[in-house]
């Protein structure tokens, strides 16, 4: 899944629980979820980084930076780093996305988008 839409997710999950530790301990859980299912990914490394930071920028600007939502969003988009960060990888090898993804077909990168924005404008809507 695109960053996005992980921060998305995530945010809903902690928005709906109410939990800061809830909310942190089920993001990497849903962002190895969404992994699964079938999807694009974007080939611009730059826009996906970018636009997952302006979504949980925008969450932790409406809703504070320790809002449920806020915390699930980045923790459910924090596996994402082990590719772009390389000590997160000891030895070379990745700890959350060792052969899985299911990468080039499904959910197109277009309707993640357009997912990912639907669900951090309800997020940004309510209030936390």
């Amino acid at each position: 899944m695109i960053v996005s839409l992980h921060v998305a997710t995530g945010g809903a999950a902690g928005a709906l629980l109410r939990s800061r530790p809830l909310a942190l301990l089920l993001g990497p859980a849903l962002h190895l979820a969404g992994d699964q299912v079938p999807h694009e990914d974007i080939p611009d490394r730059s826009f996906e980084i970018g636009s997952g930071l302006v979504a949980l920028g925008l969450l932790a600007a409406r809703r504070g930076p320790f809002d449920p939502a806020v915390l699930g969003g980045a923790a459910a988009a924090m596996p994402d780093l082990e590719h772009v960060v390389p000590w997160l990888r000891p030895h070379g090898e990745k700890l959350f996305h060792r052969g899985v993804g299911r990468h080039g077909v499904g959910v197109t990168a277009r309707t993640q988008l357009l997912l990912a924005g639907a669900t951090v404008g309800w997020l940004l809507a309510r209030r936390g």
